[in-house]
């Protein structure tokens, strides 16, 4: 696609700007973001129904489902779908985070790719599609919180409201077709020694080597992971400790270590079978001297998904846009949605390794190729 510059201002682009503009971080209510998507829906046809719900905070948050307004929202044939916040920024760090804008035909924002992009160029689609030429049964959902575990998306799919044949989940696949998707787990493992003056080590415990010797055996299996899935990348299952706290002071051998553990494990591995290794690696830690004690908390074991690469909607996304099918190794509400559906695949513009960051942009030219592929889609 050739290099696409703002003096080519589309409808996507001016629907992005106004929902970048919008900050709907998830410690915020979303109704700005339902509130402008439903003025356009409005405008194009389209009725919604709103699902709204309290955070823990108390915090105000709605789901939504929007269909043509001659249509029944319950049992469609297509559904998309699309999450409505954004991860947190440093405002000092990053003073234009709400304010689109343009370089070297890329668009930059908070949300930009994810995934304010995939719903401008939906909204884009929905308006410029008359309401009579949508022939199948289609819905448009809004879910609040995925970000911080798709709390949404679960509420809003615990009661019997929806059905759909096919689902689209909208996250940056830089419009690749996304037919499987890596898992999620979780666990907090705290380890427990014996503090002790540090001038006299053998007298204590360190609950912070113990902690240690299990971070770098969980390293270990990071990197030598027997079961492999080229759709992904990096292929195989991963771990991650992102959080270790430990100690009291610099001249105390340290009491107490605790630490969160992540994986994300390929679908066609028992996301479970990850706890069974951290249960074994701390009964080795335990064995050894001079004597520590590790309690692992599991919080979440999530499995992947896999769907087939024949499939009509994926051949037919792959024909729109000129891509391959692949697969996802971040967390999206496809595991959620696929309860309700026959298939799911994660598609959208951008590219997440942007995301979630001052980097984060979309390519204007993805945003325009993504409306017309959802034109496309309704169309058909």
């Amino acid at each position: 696609m050739g290099r696409v510059t703002l003096a080519r201002v589309t409808l996507a682009v001016d629907i992005l700007r106004e929902l970048v503009g919008i900050p709907s971080v998830s410690a915020l209510s979303n109704r700005p973001v339902i509130d402008a998507a439903v003025r356009l829906l409005r405008r194009a046809g389209w009725t919604a129904g709103e699902f709204p719900y309290r955070d823990a905070n108390g915090i105000e948050k709605l789901n939504l489902i929007a269909s043509p307004s001659q249509q029944e929202a319950t049992k469609v044939d297509l559904a998309f779908v699309c999450h409505t916040d954004t991860v947190p920024f440093v405002s000092e760090a990053w003073p234009d985070a709400t304010a689109l804008t343009e370089r070297d035909g890329f668009l930059h924002g908070c949300g930009a790719c994810d995934v304010k992009g995939s719903l401008a160029g939906m909204l884009a689609a929905i308006m410029e599609t008359p309401v009579e030429n949508i022939v199948r049964p289609v819905a448009l959902i809004l879910t609040a919180d995925e970000e911080i575990g798709c709390i949404g998306a679960t509420k809003l799919l615990s009661a019997p409201i929806l059905q759909s044949r096919s689902v689209i989940v909208c996250e940056p696949t830089s419009l690749r077709p996304a037919i499987a998707g890596k898992g999620y787990g979780l666990a907090e493992i705290f380890v427990r020694g014996t503090e002790s003056h540090s001038a006299f080590p053998r007298e204590g415990a360190s609950a912070i080597y113990a902690a240690a010797k299990l971070i770098l055996a969980i390293r270990e299996r990071d990197q030598n992971s027997s079961i492999s899935n080229n759709l992904f990348d990096p292929p195989s299952t991963t771990f991650n400790v992102g959080v270790v706290h430990g100690g009291t002071a610099k001249n105390v051998v340290p009491g107490e270590c605790r630490f969160l553990v992540e994986w994300r494990p390929v679908p066609d591995e028992d996301p479970l079978s990850a706890l069974t290794f951290l249960k074994s690696l701390a009964g080795q830690i335990e064995r050894e001297p001079p004597g520590c004690t590790v309690c692992i908390q599991g919080l979440r074991a999530d499995g992947g998904f896999a769907y087939p690469l024949d499939s009509h909607l994926v051949q037919t996304l792959s024909c729109l846009l000129g891509t391959q099918p692949t697969g996802i190794s971040f967390g999206s509400e496809a595991t959620r949605f696929a309860s309700i559906a026959d298939e799911v695949v994660v598609i959208g513009p951008g590219d997440m390794r942007t995301a979630h960051s001052d980097r984060e942009c979309i390519a204007i030219s993805e945003l325009e190729a993504w409306t017309e592929c959802v034109r496309e889609l309704l169309a058909r």
